[in-house]
């Protein structure tokens, strides 16, 4: 496709997304207009502004002024207020520059919180650049990544209708990229994979120059507001770790984790209480909401605190038995970033697993995912399903390795300029320690899109 003609194909698109705040405006003006100068030989009337309180699209609650704020340098209602100050403006003027704010406003994205507020507005064309990718091979696990895009590529297939935030497009919606796209991306790279591992050969999907022949590749550079600075991603990581613990109470493992019966609490009693609150004992013989949970294991304090923050936990059990345990459902408080782990509020909700889980809208649709091929981010955002490279420098020599962004937390949403890389299964923190400080703690990240 021409560059001209995808930019026409853009630009209506833009036209397409906010004409329904737009238009009626901009006509209302018109016509408001006319009607000034067919009563300009009338007694003096009141002709103040009156903006409606609720915005007509109030799915985000974010207001038509908001959404072209930080693209056009001031609001589009500003701008028709501005214009009907002015004798000299013409009706062909007026429209030329409502066109043009749409234009401008196609390329903006309004940014949520994971409770669907609007934050601020980011136009996609400051973090996101059409690029190639560098020539040098990229790596990762043939069989994991298989494994994780088939998984990822299901989960869209069977739970699009229960789970409308993977419908988001999120950032690259501004590049013109759409959820089908997406899909095709994750379809491509399946057959590609499954016909290379059936072949017995190191396959294409590690070799630049086919990518840069079937994928868009688009650079994404980070956006942080309190560091203007950050150009590149910060890649923090993420384990799980194997904990000794009991499946009763003792001196040594004293601290439980606890399941919800069941998937239906009417009530949501469990949004009532802290993590403090929760291991003060209210759910243990002698509290007072005794009885509504199941402690699943008890573990220490370290190793309830490692569970919570990283999502999934191994068990080895006293009896000689083992199992995963993944995070359920929280009790709806916000995870806050620069706050130590013990003093968080937030306080998650365990199942029994079957394998290292990442994202999913309940426990029983969580996608099961592998470490060095999954990353964790911002899915309201940024997208799940997203497919990213990111490229670093150790020792002279560059590296690229793809992942597919399979899961998310609470310090992604909202989260522009951060990456959380599944390193794998550790028996401690200084195993991790060792295995991480090989990684990057930043690099240069890159989006896939099949063309």
């Amino acid at each position: 496709m021409s560059i001209l003609s995808s930019k026409k194909i853009y630009f209506t698109l833009g036209i397409a997304a906010v004409s329904m705040i737009g238009v009626a405006n901009f006509y209302s003006y018109i016509h408001s207009k006319n009607q000034q100068q067919t009563q300009q030989n009338q007694p003096t009337q009141n002709l103040s502004f009156t903006q409606p309180n609720n915005s007509p699209l109030s799915e985000l609650n974010i207001s038509s002024t908001s959404i072209l704020a930080n693209t056009t340098g001031e609001t589009f209602q500003n701008s028709l207020i501005a214009h009907s100050t002015s004798d000299n403006t013409t009706n062909k003027q007026d429209i030329s520059s409502f066109e043009n704010s749409l234009a401008l406003a196609s390329k903006s994205y309004p940014v949520i919180d994971e409770w669907k507020k609007y934050k601020f507005s980011i136009n996609g064309n400051q973090i996101l650049t059409p690029t190639q990718l560098p020539t040098t091979k990229v790596n990762f696990n043939q069989a994991d990544l298989l494994t994780v895009l088939q998984n990822t590529r299901k989960y869209f297939q069977t739970y699009s209708s229960e789970d409308p935030d993977i419908q988001r497009t999120g950032l690259l919606t501004t590049q013109g990229v759409t959820v089908p796209d997406i899909l095709k991306t994750l379809d491509f790279m399946i057959t590609v994979l499954q016909e290379d591992i059936a072949q017995n050969r190191a396959t294409r999907l590690q070799d630049p120059k086919f990518i840069n022949t079937h994928f868009r590749v688009i650079k994404w550079n980070a956006y942080n507001p309190k560091i203007k600075s950050q150009k590149q991603l910060r890649i923090t990581k993420y384990a799980v770790f194997i904990h000794p613990g009991s499946r009763t109470k003792t001196s040594t493992y004293n601290i439980p984790i606890y399941s919800l019966k069941g998937n239906s609490t009417p009530d949501k009693f469990y949004t009532r209480y802290t993590k403090q609150d929760v291991l003060s004992g209210i759910y243990e013989p002698g509290g007072r909401e005794f009885g509504k949970v199941e402690p699943l294991a008890y573990l220490t304090r370290n190793g309830l605190e490692e569970a919570l923050m990283q999502g999934t936990i191994l068990i080895n059990f006293t009896d000689g038995s083992k199992a995963f345990f993944n995070v359920d459902r929280n009790n709806g408080m916000s995870y806050i970033r620069g706050l130590k782990a013990t003093a968080q509020k937030r306080y998650w909700y365990f199942r029994k697993v079957d394998a290292i889980k990442g994202y999913g809208y309940k426990i029983d649709a969580k996608i099961s995912i592998k470490p060095g091929v999954t990353f964790a981010g911002d899915v309201l955002n940024i997208g799940l399903g997203k497919v990213i490279i990111i490229e670093h420098t150790q020792g002279g020599r560059k590296y690229l390795r793809m992942g597919v962004i399979a899961d998310t937390g609470g310090a992604f949403l909202p989260n522009l300029y951060q990456l959380d890389f599944l390193a794998g299964i550790f028996p401690n923190q200084k195993a991790f320690g060792q295995y991480i400080s090989q990684l990057p703690e930043y690099a240069t990240a890159y989006f896939l899109v099949k063309k």
